[in-house]
């Protein structure tokens, strides 16, 4: 084992110094070059300026090319026996010079152009460097492979396309290759050379390192591994992002006994198993696999396998099992070589492994988003050397042990989104001068994060993110010694406090302060002394005052306080790098200002539930990047502006429960965003009819909710052109015709990936199960259908029962006749069904008896006979209430035999005088509410937070107090009508 070792760390050494040979070389000649006479050879010399006529040399890095000494020319490296020209390193640099002459500085563009054929005439070339230049989409030249001498070949990141010249095989003397055009870190993506097999590789026998990553080997991927095979002297592969789909998982004989380095990540493997002669290779010191779709177990090793291995990355792939036999096998290293592990994003389960304390040389650890369970190990103490230590998003549970605090070398821990239970004191933090970064976090509050209010940390934290934890009521003050912090998230944390005045001082460096579901009181300060705070979000606090404006801050969300007074007029002028505005659910009055249409980054704007009135500003044209808009719960009035609709990237529109007015068709014919998925303009006064060509101008819509307008006509079928939907609200208008049976093909209802913003919080009034509830960022998991109360007859389209995703469905108070589908058993999702106030007629499908789901039936008020089904779901339903109105309708006791109501009124007359018995009950509820308000005026008088919570207490109340009478007046005001006509 020793041996091998060695023979590995010599062949790497001798690569690395082949290179520093060359440039050695090179050194000596340009140093030697005063003494020398000629300088270098002249054909050599011309060769080189034909070479530089082609290129395009924007920053004249090529300016030194002039003169009889070409071996002091830039990157030029010269022979100093023979003054052959034998190196040219043209790769860009990634630094910037400052000016002599004064302080502004130049940075280095990248050359292009075309390359010359005139470098054939450089005869004794090993050494050539065009990466990181930009020679925008060429393919390689085929010349390339006639430069025999070549040891070392590098047109990484040069923006290289086409496919790559087989006559690279020719170049036998080669060690290194590197024709790469992928790197993650890389802000763009780049021209991607290609190849239709790797068969001209076998002529490189002597290559030691091969960088392919981001070539396109599609055409390769099934005998790309044979191809490799043959290079038995290969130190180095690496093939990431190379689209190969095939990953053989036997392999007779490998002849690359000296691989150290083997690099596959970023390709789709089509869930194959990590393949048992990837571990059999002993040479192996670092093994990337991530991700690669990736299935099955870690295999097994065998004793003294992979005792050399370095770094293992197994990370976002969909391994399964234990890792018990993995680290036991490590163990059994006389001195495990292991550095690096990842096996983050996987689902491994079971508990961390004692025998994890054997693996001392560990550096980094990452297990995070599995489902590993129990305590950690206190083995742990034994990793002297571990820097990371990352156990985020697993089931781990149990106490943090205190010996973690011992770790002197750790630099990250993260513990966020586990079950901790117990107390963090001090102690865990005893000797963690290095700490940087520190995550945590439990459930339901049941860790206690408990220092004295006097402690000093022994570390400067970059970055703390403590969630749902018990920290003292009063502000951590220990916060205040950390003044290297660029990041703090206190969320969820039990603090009862005003935020601390030194807090806005602390750290020049603070890009994110998020101290969101606390219970902070006070006013934010108006300004800030420094210019980095990025991103802010106090939401669900009780801070009040006026808005602040904050200039520098591009996130700002203020949702759930106390804020009152109205939106600064200036907002748009002063914080007009917004890229995040959510002050929903304040006190907020007044008009939405002009000015917010100089948010010109603006992507999400949400107001939702504050005291705006007025219209709605009508320039909305040079926000063209806006994603997300909510202005719903406010008392906007007037027209919605076309140019609202109009906007280009618009996803989420919700406009809900104001008193905005117009026509429909109007309003939709400006609509431009083809990625428009929500739209909301639900209890408002809106008119007309649904256009026909709605669903291909809203083909991507997921959620349409026009409830509560006065809007009539017929549903039209094209509405079946927008086959995403799966919520479909159109409950209280004037609907008349029948239901179209396409509504049946929606596939929105069948299967949904919805539109996901994690930026904001999504919130959304729907009614289920005969209320409305306020769904948070849940919508997506919504799957509704409501045309109850409107004028729609015909039979219930038997299409409908194939949404089998549809979890509420709710056709009430129409003019349905017919028959309930037999086969409305296949919705086994649904909870809710309302079908009551009707004209069905016929039985109840026995099928119903197999939605075990559904938790809210009603059935009333329809002409239903035969007996009740008795069976499974149906002996959950215990109120009479939910068949009463259908006289020919019985079921076994302790139901009562017949569902009907009295035979000398009508089911009609009944109604209204339930209505105006109903009407009673809220006035009277509304009179006792008016009286209790009076009898505590006094009191809240006295303290302000008590009056500004019941003042929004008491408008939520006042909106829904009249929309119940309003609904409950509106049948009996139809048949008020009907008998006056």
């Amino acid at each position: 084992m020793a041996n091998m070792k060695t023979t590995f760390l010599l062949s790497l050494n001798f690569l690395l110094l082949l290179t520093e040979l060359i440039s050695l070389e090179a050194i000596w000649s340009n140093s030697n070059a005063g003494n020398s006479t000629v300088g270098c050879i002249e054909m050599e010399r011309e060769a080189l300026l034909k070479f530089k006529e082609g290129l395009d040399d924007p920053s004249r890095r090529l300016s030194s090319w002039v003169g009889k000494d070409c071996c002091n020319w830039l990157g030029v490296g010269c022979s100093n026996r023979t003054d052959n020209i034998i190196k040219l390193d043209l790769k860009r640099p990634f630094f910037c010079d400052q000016i002599s002459s004064n302080t502004s500085t130049v940075c280095w563009k990248p050359l292009g152009g075309v390359l010359s054929p005139s470098l054939l005439e450089l005869k004794y070339l090993n050494y050539l460097d065009l990466s990181y230049n930009d020679f925008q989409g060429i393919p390689i030249p085929n010349f390339i492979g006639s430069l025999n001498k070549l040891s070392y070949l590098n047109f990484s990141y040069a923006s290289f396309a086409g496919m790559i010249p087989p006559q690279l095989g020719n170049l036998s003397n080669l060690l290194y290759l590197d024709l790469s055009a992928f790197n993650e870190h890389l802000p763009l993506p780049l021209p991607t050379p290609s190849t239709s097999n790797l068969n001209w590789l076998s002529g490189l026998s002597s290559l030691q390192y091969l960088n392919l990553n981001g070539v396109n080997l599609s055409e390769a991927t099934t005998d790309w591994l044979q191809t490799v095979n043959l290079l038995p002297s290969l130190l180095e592969l690496h093939l990431s992002n190379c689209e190969l789909n095939y990953l053989p998982q036997s392999f007779a004989s490998i002849n690359f006994t000296s691989l150290s380095v083997l690099e596959l990540s970023y390709n789709d493997f089509n869930s194959s198993s990590i393949p048992q002669w990837m571990f059999n290779i002993t040479s192996l010191t670092n093994l990337i696999l991530s991700p690669c779709n990736l299935n099955g177990s870690i295999p097994k090793i065998a004793k003294g396998k992979l005792c050399n291995l370095r770094t293992l990355d197994l990370s976002y792939n969909h391994i399964s099992g234990e890792i018990t036999e993995f680290f036991q096998a490590l163990s059994e290293c006389s001195n495990s070589s292991l550095e690096e592990l990842n096996l983050g994003w996987n689902q491994l389960i079971g508990n961390i492994p004692h025998s994890l304390g054997y693996v001392k040389n560990l550096r980094k650890l990452q297990l995070s988003s599995n489902a590993f369970s129990g305590s950690i190990p206190l083995s742990i103490q034994n990793l002297s050397q571990l820097e990371i230590l990352d156990l985020e998003l697993n089931m781990m549970n149990g106490t943090i042990p205190e010996l973690i605090g011992q770790l002197s070398e750790l630099t990250v821990l993260y513990l966020f989104g586990n079950y901790w239970q117990g107390i963090m004191t001090e102690t865990h933090f005893l000797n963690l001068t290095k700490l940087n970064s520190f995550s945590l976090s439990s459930s339901r509050n049941l860790l206690v994060f408990n220092v004295t209010r006097d402690w000093i940390p022994p570390f400067s934290l970059k970055y703390v993110n403590i969630l749902y934890c018990q920290l003292n009521p009063t502000f951590p003050a220990w916060l205040r010694t950390q003044k290297e912090l660029t990041e703090i998230h206190l969320v969820n944390t039990t603090i009862s406090d005003t935020i601390p005045n030194w807090l806005w001082n602390l750290s020049s460096q603070l890009e994110v302060l998020d101290l969101s579901q606390n219970k902070l009181m006070g006013n934010l300060p108006k300004s800030l002394n420094f210019s980095s705070l990025d991103s802010v979000y106090l939401d669900f606090n009780h801070l009040e005052g006026p808005l602040p404006l904050w200039p520098s801050v591009t996130k700002f969300s203020l949702r759930s306080n106390l804020f009152s007074g109205p939106i600064p007029i200036r907002i748009g002028l002063e914080m007009s790098q917004l890229t995040v505005l959510d002050l929903s659910d304040n006190f907020l009055i007044g008009s939405i200002p002009s000015s917010i249409n100089g948010l010109r980054d603006l992507g999400f704007l949400l107001l939702s539930n504050n005291h705006l009135s007025g219209n709605i500003p009508n320039h909305w044209k040079s926000m063209q990047n806006l994603l997300y808009i909510d202005l719903s719960k406010n008392n906007l009035s007037g027209d919605i502006p076309s140019s609202m609709f109009s906007l280009p990237s618009l996803s989420w529109l919700q406009l809900s429960n104001n008193n905005l007015s117009g026509n429909l068709s109007f309003c939709l014919k400006f609509v431009s965003s083809i990625s428009l998925s929500t739209l909301d303009l639900g209890e408002n006064r809106l008119s007309g009819t649904i256009p026909k060509w709605i669903g291909e101008r809203l083909s991507s819509i997921t959620i349409l909710r026009l409830r509560g307008n006065m809007l009539f006509g017929r549903i039209p079928k094209q509405l079946c052109g927008s086959t995403y939907i799966h919520v479909l609200d159109l409950a209280h208008n004037n609907f008349s015709g029948s239901i179209p049976s396409c509504l049946g093909s929606l596939a929105g209802y069948k299967y949904f990936n919805g539109t996901i913003f994690p930026e904001v919080t999504e919130h959304m009034d729907l009614v289920v199960k005969g209320r409305q509830y306020e769904y948070y960022n849940q919508i997506s998991n919504v799957s509704l259908m409501d045309f109850s109360k409107n004028s729609l007859s015909g039979e219930i389209p038997a299409e409908l029962t194939n949404l089998t995703l549809l979890n509420s469905l709710n056709l009430s108070w129409n003019q349905f006749t017919g028959k309930i589908p037999e086969n409305i058993g296949a919705l086994h999702q649904l909870e809710t069904l309302d079908l009551s106030n009707n004209h069905i007629s016929g039985h109840i499908p026995p099928s119903m008896s197999s939605m075990t789901f559904l938790s809210h039936l009603n059935l009333s008020y329809n002409n239903l006979s035969g007996e009740i089904p008795s069976s499974n779901q149906f002996q959950t339903f215990n109120d009479p209430s939910i068949y009463v109105g259908n006289p020919q309708l019985y079921g076994p006791p302790p139901l009562p035999t017949i569902f009907s109501v009295p035979s000398d009124r009508s089911a009609e007359d009944k109604d209204g005088e339930d209505h105006f018995e109903k009407l009673w009950f809220y006035l009277s509820i509304a009179l006792g509410f008016i009286v209790g308000f009076w009898a505590v005026c006094g009191s809240l008088l006295i303290k302000k937070s008590w009056r500004y919570a019941y003042f929004r207490f008491a408008d939520k109340m006042k909106d829904r107090l009249l929309v119940v009478i309003a609904v409950n007046m509106a049948p009996l005001q139809r048949k008020i009508q009907a008998e006056r006509h």
